[in-house]
């Protein structure tokens, strides 16, 4: 059965040859642009029911429970730092670990609402795991019926609806499925490592996030919605550029996402979204075309469409295109803007650490001489355990999500925060955090917590209960290991055809803009690309297939 392929394709401007960047037009940064009076006038709304909210509420509840808590300041809480863009928001996150070294939990305000910070990792695996019914939610931002494409998805969907649903799909990541799709996914990372080799023929630098941004929207194209693009000589796809547009959260963007969060009624009367009719519109569309086609024609693909037209619901329905769309939706913005930012660590550090490179390259080497004709296969992709290791230590020192949250939907007590406290009992719609970044890089947990050290994730010294980059207990990121395959199976054929190392545009040591919300380097993650064939020429002899 082959690929249905849209035609995408949009009239591009020409762009000297010889740019860096020939395939990705320079783009204007939205965020530091002036905001609109429609934006300016609902940040200031905004603001004053901040203001509002923080006088209303006892800034001071954390001291009567006996919560040891920093004292907030008004309406930005304890987020002034990140807010006023003087810190980048996981640097910060993990330095107010830090400030609570002997306690089990603290108090914290995000803005002005309070949040109780879980630092213990036996009472985290306790909450979120053994006591997983009495947070099961995550803190919503959208109004689910206004903006359902972010409201019901699996990743917002609460209680039974979300057990539902996630039943439904977990399936669909199961080796078996994942080695059913295994092929699909081979073809994207053939295509790009292809055409990254013809173009850095003669060594040149290229942003590599926008690179795995193409990369990951070609894979979650076809393994979603069951149609295939190719999004590095087709830059201007509509498929792409609606996903560039739905993650851009632009000022405006995250003013409403303020909203949602803090007043969700008023959001709700207000007709607020977080993005406008056109990506729903357009899923919509590829959703029900796909559908209509397949049961006509008889088509069977292993794609997430297929399992979600295959499945039923706990009464035997089938779910509507609709619902498909939503779960779709939210898989691809994972894998637009997620999968493409792990990528993007994990190729920094193979370029930047010579000694992580070699040992990198002797296992993809060593990969392809067990492959029958040179064919790439699930079995040995999946064993290639240092690779692995690289992917698992990057996200223990750069984790992407800054925190983790649950919210409270039965009374629960928690024990005390340190000998001589009292417990403290968290009612029904209370928030609680977990930190990844300050666990990653708690020196309790991990010997030389600051070294990179791939090893520990191959000698047995991470404990689970200490190491969270996906999440934590049953609302873990069910693509997780689709993502770790979807990067192992990129850096295998990139590996093999090129050398990547540092240049002068990348960030050494790797820090983290303080502008964005966003795990970026102040100047983006660039990087430089010769083939193999070429650097065989130039030292003089053959490329071959050995490792120097």
């Amino acid at each position: 059965m082959s690929d249905r392929r849209y035609d995408f394709s949009r009239a591009r401007e020409s762009v000297p040859k010889g740019s860096p960047t020939n395939y990705n037009q320079n783009r204007s940064d939205k965020n530091s642009a002036e905001m609109d009076p429609v934006t300016t006038a609902l940040a200031v709304g905004l603001l004053c029911l901040l203001a509002y909210r923080f006088l209303s509420i006892s800034t001071t509840s954390f001291g009567k429970r006996g919560v040891e808590y920093t004292k907030p300041w008004p309406i930005v809480g304890n987020m002034a730092p990140v807010l006023f863009r003087r810190q980048f928001i996981g640097d910060y996150i993990r330095n107010v670990y830090f400030k609570f070294p002997d306690l089990k939990y603290f108090g914290f305000y995000n803005l002005v609402a309070p949040i109780i910070v879980i630092r213990d990792p036996e009472l985290i695996t306790s909450i979120a795991v053994k006591n997983f019914d009495h947070f099961t939610d995550h803190v919503g931002f959208v109004n689910e019926e206004m903006d359902p494409l972010m409201g019901k998805n699996l990743f917002a969907l609460r209680g039974d609806r979300w057990r539902e649903m996630r039943k439904l799909l977990s399936p669909a990541f199961t080796a078996a499925k994942m080695k059913s799709m295994f092929k699909l996914i081979i073809d994207c990372a053939e295509k790009t490592s292809a055409f990254i080799a013809e173009e850095s023929k003669k060594g040149r630098d290229w942003d590599m996030q926008d690179i795995f941004k193409r990369y990951a929207n070609d894979v979650v194209a076809t393994t979603s919605f069951g149609i295939a693009v190719d999004s590095l000589k087709d830059p201007d796809n509509e498929f792409y550029k609606l996903g560039r547009e739905s993650i851009s959260f632009s000022t405006w963007v995250s003013v409403k996402m303020m909203m949602g969060r803090n007043f969700p009624t008023i959001s709700r009367l207000l007709g607020i979204k977080l993005f406008g009719s056109k990506p729903r519109e357009f899923f919509t569309k590829i959703v029900a075309e796909t559908t209509r086609m397949r049961e006509e024609k008889g088509i069977h693909r292993p794609d997430m469409i297929q399992l979600m037209m295959d499945s039923r619901d706990k009464d035997g329905k089938r779910l509507t295109v609709d619902e498909m769309t939503n779960q779709a939706f939210v898989f691809f913005l994972g894998g637009f803007d997620t999968t493409s930012t792990m990528m993007c660590l994990v190729g920094q550090v193979i370029a930047t650490n010579p000694e992580i490179r070699s040992k990198v390259l002797l296992e993809v080497e060593e990969a392809h001489r067990k492959m029958a004709e040179g064919q790439p296969t699930y079995d040995v992709i999946r064993d290639m355990a240092y690779l692995d290791a690289v992917i698992d230590e990057t996200l223990r020192i750069y984790p992407i999500a800054s925190f983790l949250d649950r919210i409270c939907v039965k009374e629960f007590e928690l024990p005390p925060a340190k000998p001589g406290a009292k417990s403290v009992t968290v009612k029904p719609g209370e928030s609680l955090w977990f930190l990844p970044n300050g666990l990653h890089h708690d020196p309790k947990y991990y010997k030389d917590a600051e070294n990179f050290r791939p090893e520990r994730f191959l000698n047995g010294e991470v404990s689970p209960n200490t190491y969270m980059p996906f999440g934590v207990g049953p609302r873990v990121c069910i693509a997780n290991r689709f993502a770790m395959m979807e990067a192992k199976i990129l850096f295998y054929h990139l590996l093999r055809n090129c050398v990547i190392e540092p240049c002068e545009k990348t960030t050494v040591p790797l820090k983290f803009s303080e502008k964005s919300f966003a795990v970026v380097p102040p100047t983006g993650y660039w990087l430089n690309i010769r083939t193999k064939e070429d650097e065989s020429v130039a030292n003089g002899h053959v490329a071959n297939d050995s490792v120097a």
